[in-house]
């Protein structure tokens, strides 16, 4: 994931926003699946909605998953573009590195200095890679029929429905399970007793950012700014979360955003 002092940096110690009343209400997945699948002109997005959403009813233990991660150019999905995709296939207790998949894509914008210091993709990779258009078919064939589980929505969500606008007319809607956010409704600071408040003391920020997180769980550290690595890191991210905050049964609903 990219991060330079980013828009993930942003958030990472900021405190967790639960649904007010102002907040739109969670989509009906599985049948907004319907209506977009019906509403779709392009076959592989009709083929990917035609896949169904999962149930907010079901059990975790029984939802399949895949974890992504993009690097791009940038933090602006409306000037930046994709520059390389990870995924891993995964649900609550099993990762399928051997089904992993990886793709750098050549963006039509330029890369930036400051973007290939970070996520280490070169000018001769691009320029050998295919468009991203080249490679939506088995992105949607990879994602449907599970839920998406990134680290930071804002990021995979936004650039995903950028990108498909731009190459095929119609961008594209589906749940995910933030590992962000869950992170974020975990350790939201506590409300300040009296003498913090006298003395203004305020509870120390927690960071949120992947490494951080995944230290807290006693996750090995891996070299960040990859794409599959990152992708990996998140899969392995929420299994820990799961494993030590909530059970097997909850209910999808409870976590995807």
């Amino acid at each position: 994931m990219l991060h330079l002092g980013d828009l993930k940096k942003a958030a990472s110690a900021a405190p967790a926003r639960s649904r007010g009343r102002g907040a739109e209400p969670m989509p009906d997945w599985p049948a907004r699946f319907v209506e977009l699948a019906a509403a779709a002109r392009d076959t592989r997005l009709q083929a990917f909605y035609a896949a169904g959403a999962v149930a907010g009813d079901s059990a975790l233990k029984d939802v399949p998953m895949v974890a992504i991660d993009v690097e791009t150019t940038g933090l602006d999905p409306a000037r930046d573009e994709i520059v390389s995709i990870g995924l891993v296939p995964m649900d609550a207790a099993c990762i399928r590195s051997s089904a992993s998949r990886y793709w750098v894509v050549r963006p039509h914008a330029e890369l930036r200095p400051e973007s290939v210091t970070i996520h280490a993709i070169t000018h001769a990779q691009i320029e050998a890679a295919p468009d991203f258009g080249a490679i939506v078919g088995e992105l949607l064939a990879a994602l449907a029929g599970r839920v998406v589980v990134v680290h930071c929505r804002e990021i995979e969500r936004r650039f995903l429905d950028v990108a498909l606008k731009a190459r095929l007319g119609e961008g594209i809607e589906f749940p995910v399970i933030d590992t962000m956010a869950l992170e974020a409704r975990l350790h939201r600071a506590p409300h300040p007793g009296f003498f913090a408040r006298l003395f203004g003391k305020k509870p120390a920020p927690v960071s949120i950012r992947l490494a951080d997180s995944r230290e807290r769980y006693k996750l090995p550290r891996y070299r960040a700014h990859h794409a599959l690595t990152d992708a990996l890191a998140t899969a392995e991210l929420l299994q820990a979360q799961v494993a030590h905050r909530f059970a097997p049964e909850t209910p999808l609903r409870e976590l995807w955003c």
